[in-house]
């Protein structure tokens, strides 16, 4: 999709960051070109590209990035970047071996809609039903920042 498309990740983040600082080295993936086109010029943009940050957000289903649920994407492990058809919407994901690469990787996580994907994710056995269990950071940190809303199906009795 465009960038200006108001579906597009792109243009969330664009509003609320990247046209309020200095961006410098920001890779966009160009969605206009069609899923397979995009993922592989990403693909290739990426080449020798190792993310210091990967801020990732959680579906209700237990999707994160466009890593959804039990999709084939989820078994990508040569690839930095792949189409991902999802409902009514081409896009194009990084895949988990890309992401996982990344120093740190930081899940933001807000409201009760996400309370059962966070337990998913964070407090149970990994698994391709939710995708998020499947991401964190191979050689750095994982970081998880969930409010209290989010967090509420976690045991915190420890």
């Amino acid at each position: 999709m465009p960038p200006d498309d108001e579906r597009s990740n792109y243009l969330l983040v664009a509003r609320t960051l990247l046209d309020r600082v200095d961006a410098g080295d920001v890779r966009r993936i160009r969605g206009e070109l069609g899923g397979e086109q995009a993922a592989a010029r990403y693909h290739d943009e990426l080449e020798g590209v190792r993310l210091g940050l990967a801020l990732q957000g959680i579906g209700p289903d237990g999707h994160t990035a466009s890593l959804f649920p039990n999709a084939p994407a989820l078994d990508e492990r040569e690839r930095r970047a792949v189409a991902a058809p999802h409902e009514d919407v081409e896009r194009v994901t990084m895949t988990l071996p890309a992401l996982s690469a990344a120093a740190k990787v930081v899940f933001l996580v807000i409201g009760e809609s996400k309370a059962e994907a966070s337990r998913k994710a964070f407090a149970e056995e990994p698994s391709p039903e939710t995708p998020a269990s499947l991401l964190r950071s191979s050689e750095g940190e994982t970081i998880v920042l969930l409010d209290r809303a989010a967090a509420a199906q976690l045991d915190n009795s420890g």
